[in-house]
Order: structure tokens, then C-alpha cells, then sequence
């Protein structure tokens, strides 16, 4: 074989095209680039949370007023997640990256010198159509050229951005500096990224074309919801991602208030240990990308949901506090290994001329399940019981495992 003659490497069923030597050098070049988009990702996500205590005084407006911005933030992102296979195919992954990220570079600008509330609700808007896109085009593009141990500490990644963020505006905040600052330097982080996916751009182009005939992209048109929704097993694994990430940020929001009113820790003890939630994810999908090398995307969900299983009961047991605070653990890191082996998978199942669609649909699911799911635990706390935490997530997970299930049935009856 010739030092530039191409040569295939099947990956969880999906057809890998590499070349040998200088080209690997470039594949593994772009590879690093797509670390640092995914952290990228991360930093903006905790940023309101951190900054708005000092925020919403600033502005005279109830605390409760950041849920507005959150929500107009999610519905652009549901927005851009479902124009995700049209822009990809229309502009390829490296353009959508770039401008998904100069968007929210704009946007986190924007924020940066806003004087009032609807100023910020105005600049949530570029906010939430930068995030959804590149967040789905990018999974996608990772599922089709790269191994599932990379997809899952990519997801790792993400979870270093999104603690990285609340330092950064920590640093600006006791700096005297202000909320505005911390806003600011991730935007000049933002830029600095443009800048480098702009460069970059050659080297995207080039896995395209040589992923065109594999994936059956070259001619392929952008599909509607319908045709989308058509597909079989599509419908299970978009319920299945609503589940997953419904669990997620259920799990994660209330848990501080499950420790305080249940559990009968102080609020601050609680908020600290809430945060091993989240530890556990990270951590587990550090973990997870090696065990992916010898379990594939299939059992890689199950293991998370057994794990998820496992946590759950702990949380039922009536046994202390240290139960509970190892169920939050054992929780966090049974959903590590869910996000990235569903996004994984996706073109292996469905395959990779439909993997964009798919994925972009599942990525609007997904936030419409972030956005629904904590509130209706909210209301059901208020009028019944902070006690029926682990009972919500035990349905939820429930309904994940059914739906998975069931998808993985369909697929290969169609198969």
C-alpha cells in the first residue's frame, strides 16, 4: 500500500476512511481542534446560573426572571437543532462549527454590555440558534469518523468547559471586575476558536470528501420532520434521548432541595454534595471511553442504566444521608456513558445519510426534555413531596429503558 493510498477501518459498524501517514497526522490535527470545540461548548452553559445572584439585582428584576432567558436560550437551540441536517449539508460541519461559534461569541458580547433585561433576552437569541447546531452537527460528524471512546470523553470535555465557565466568572466577579468581564473573556475565548475553526477549514472539507460514496451524503437532500419522524425506530430513540436528558437535568437541579427538605441537610452542605452529580458524570465518561474499546454503544446505555438503576434505589433507601449522597454518585456516573453511546449510535442504526437528521431531531428532544421535565418536578414537590425525587427519576428511567428497547427491536426487524 502507497503512502497515500486509502485504506477503511469498520468502527462500531460505520465505515472509517483514513489514510495512512501525513493524512493521519491531519486526522489526528482536526481531531484535537474538535476538543477544543467541545470545550467551547461547555463554557458558556453555567455562566447565567453563576452570574446572576449579582445580575438580577443590577437590573431590579425578581430572581426568578432568569428562567425567561434560559427558556428563550433553549428554544433557539430546539430551533437551530431541527435546521441542523439542512445547514450541514447546505454549508459542511467545519462552516456551521465556526459560525455556530462566532454567533454565541456575538451573543456573550452582546451580554457583556448589556444595561437591561430585555437587552439580555435580546442577545439570548443568537445565543440559543449558535448552540443548537453546532452542538448536533458536530455529535453527528464525530459518530461518522471517530471511535465511540472518542465520543465520550469529547462529552467529558464538554463537562470541563461547563466547570471551567463558573471560575472564570468567579475570577471576574471577586476581581471586582464584574459579571460583565466574566462574559467578556469567554467571549474572547470564543473568537480565538473562530479563528482557529476558520483555518481549520481546509482540513474538514478534506474528511468530507473523502466520507462522500461511504456515507451516500454526496446527493442526498435535507429531510423533512415527517420524513424524519418516518423512520423506523426513530420515534422510540427521540423519546429515549427526551428521557435521558430529562433525568439528567431533573436529577441535577432538584437534588440540593431532595438533601435540604428530605434528607434534612443544611442548604450549604447540600450544595456542596449536589455537586457530586455531576462529578460522576464526569469522571464517568473519562472512564468510559476505555471501556468503550471493549463494549460497544449498545452496552454501554444499558450499563449506565443499570448504574442509574442502582442509584436510584440507594436514594430510595431510608438509610441517611451517606446513602443518599452515594446514589447521587452511582446516578451521575450510570448517565455518563448514556448521551455520547445514544449520539454514537445514531448512524449505525439509522444510517449515515440520515445520522444528521436524526441527530438534529433527538438534540431538539433532548432540550425539550431539559426544559419540561425539572418544572413538572417542581410542581409535584410543591403539592405532594420532595420525597418523590428518586420515585420521578425511577419512571423516567423506566420509560428510557422501554423506549430503547424497543427501538433496538425495530432496527433490526428493519435491518
Amino acid at each position: 500500500m502507497s503512502e497515500n493510498e486509502l485504506y477503511q477501518v469498520p468502527v462500531d459498524g460505520i465505515l472509517l476512511i483514513k489514510k495512512t501517514q501525513e493524512d493521519d497526522t491531519m486526522f489526528q490535527l482536526l481531531l484535537v481542534i474538535i476538543y477544543l470545540a467541545f470545550i467551547s461548548l461547555g463554557l458558556p452553559d453555567s455562566l447565567l446560573g453563576s452570574a446572576w445572584p449579582v445580575m438580577y439585582q443590577e437590573f431590579s428584576v425578581p430572581v426568578s426572571y432568569a428562567g425567561g432567558i434560559s427558556m428563550i436560550i433553549a428554544a433557539g437551540t430546539i430551533v437551530s437543532s431541527l435546521q441542523s441536517d439542512r445547514l450541514t449539508k447546505k454549508m459542511g460541519t467545519g462552516k456551521v462549527t465556526a459560525l455556530s461559534v462566532l454567533m454565541t461569541a456575538v451573543a456573550l458580547f452582546g451580554f457583556s454590555v448589556s444595561h437591561s433585561y430585555a437587552a439580555l433576552c435580546l442577545w439570548a437569541v443568537p445565543y440559543g440558534l449558535g448552540a443548537g447546531s453546532v452542538d448536533a452537527s458536530l455529535n453527528n460528524y464525530v459518530a461518522l469518523h471517530y471511535a465511540s471512546r472518542h465520543m465520550s470523553w469529547l462529552h467529558c470535555m464538554w463537562g470541563v468547559g461547563a466547570s471551567l465557565g463558573p471560575y472564570i466568572m468567579g475570577y471576574a466577579l471577586t476581581g471586582g471586575q464584574g459579571w460583565n468581564m466574566g462574559y467578556r473573556y469567554i467571549a474572547m475565548l470564543q473568537i480565538v476558536l473562530t479563528a482557529v475553526l476558520l483555518f481549520s477549514l481546509p482540513l474538514w472539507k478534506k474528511r468530507e470528501t473523502e466520507g462522500v460514496g461511504q456515507t451516500g451524503e454526496e446527493n442526498a437532500k435535507p429531510l423533512s420532520l415527517r420524513q424524519i419522524f418516518g423512520i423506523p425506530g426513530a420515534k422510540e430513540i427521540m423519546v429515549t434521548f427526551f428521557c435521558y436528558c430529562a433525568l439528567e437535568q431533573t436529577a441535577g437541579l432538584w437534588a440540593s432541595s431532595y438533601l435540604v427538605l428530605q434528607r434534612g441537610l443544611s442548604a450549604e452542605t447540600a450544595a456542596g454534595f449536589a455537586g457530586l452529580f455531576y462529578i460522576g458524570i464526569t469522571a464517568g465518561r473519562a472512564v468510559g471511553g476505555f471501556l468503550t474499546m471493549k463494549w460497544n454503544d449498545t452496552q454501554m446505555i444499558r450499563l449506565g442504566q443499570g448504574l442509574i438503576l442502582c442509584g436510584v434505589v440507594f436514594l430510595l433507601l431510608p438509610f441517611g444521608e451517606t446513602t443518599a449522597l452515594t446514589g447521587l454518585v452511582i446516578t451521575g456516573l450510570g448517565c455518563a456513558p448514556i448521551y455520547p453511546s445514544i449520539i454514537h449510535s445514531t448512524p449505525a442504526h439509522f444510517g449515515a445519510d440520515k445520522s444528521q437528521a436524526v441527530i438534529g431531531v433527538q438534540m431538539a428532544s433532548a432540550y425539550v426534555g431539559t426544559c419540561l421535565m425539572p418544572p413538572v418536578f417542581g410542581f409535584l414537590a410543591n403539592h405532594v413531596g420532595a420525597f418523590l425525587y428518586p420515585v420521578f427519576l425511577l419512571a423516567i428511567l423506566l420509560l428510557m429503558i422501554v423506549m430503547h428497547e424497543k427501538m433496538l427491536s425495530v432496527v433490526r426487524r428493519e435491518g
